[in-house]
């Protein structure tokens, strides 16, 4: 049996033919990635906070994708100036997934927003803006482009276990792990400094990289993530 690999969704508006509609949706190189890596994709549109438990029950393995802004509030924060705005529904069913997913050990790959998430979820921070720190503003160049950054890895963790000590990474994020969670060990980090992937390593699969994986040929973290699901 093919594993089945459960993808958060972006709650937006978006057309298509002759409707414009409030939609779940996600970009297809997700589902792509996750289908060559031998894994059947699962969306995971926003639901009710009490079935989370219900739905990791069904699943083998869980990525957390990229997003808005997480609520400034679930860390202890007030809004930066600059803060954009947050879905308090997504962060509350993607929180509720992954402590699901926690309680049964289910591999967990989070993507952007997705390592943040679980970095929070964890009692850790986040840097609300990164342009406003040296260097901050290469991680999104500009609406809708990816800024391309090198990243230096340690090869004792994931995920540079896996990618080599060196890589180039398309990022598009302005916010970051601040403060680690309880657990995360740092494991890849940008030339300013900024937490690029962080591991759990006592847990079977939790890995987050602040890049986007899906957005070029590199099918590794995928396969890594459903390779764990056996």
């Amino acid at each position: 049996m093919r594993p089945l690999i459960g993808l958060t969704a972006y709650r937006t508006h978006a057309a298509w033919g002759v409707w414009h509609t409030p939609a779940a949706l996600l970009p297809h190189a997700y589902v792509d990635h996750v289908t060559a890596a031998g894994g059947v994709p699962v969306l995971l549109p926003i639901a009710a906070d009490d079935a989370a438990t219900a739905v990791v029950s069904r699943l083998d393995g869980l990525i957390l994708s990229g997003g808005p802004d997480i609520e400034p509030v679930r860390y202890g924060a007030a809004a930066d100036p600059f803060a954009e705005r947050s879905q308090a529904d997504r962060d509350t069913w993607e929180t509720e997934l992954l402590m699901a997913a926690l309680q049964v050990d289910l591999p967990v790959l989070g993507i952007c927003r997705g390592l943040q998430l679980i970095n929070v979820c964890l009692g850790g921070t986040l840097h609300q803006h990164l342009p406003d720190l040296a260097g901050g503003e290469r991680h999104r160049p500009a609406p809708g482009v990816y800024g391309t950054v090198r990243v230096r890895l340690d090869t004792d963790a994931l995920p540079g276990s896996l990618l080599g000590e060196g890589v180039d990474v398309p990022c598009h994020h302005h916010q970051a792990i601040d403060r680690l969670g309880s657990g995360m060990v740092a494991s890849a980090w940008a030339p300013d400094g900024t937490i690029e992937a962080a591991w759990v390593p006592r847990r079977r699969f939790l890995l987050g990289v602040q890049w986007h994986p899906e957005v070029r040929d590199d099918p590794a973290l995928f396969t890594a993530l459903v390779k764990a699901t056996g």
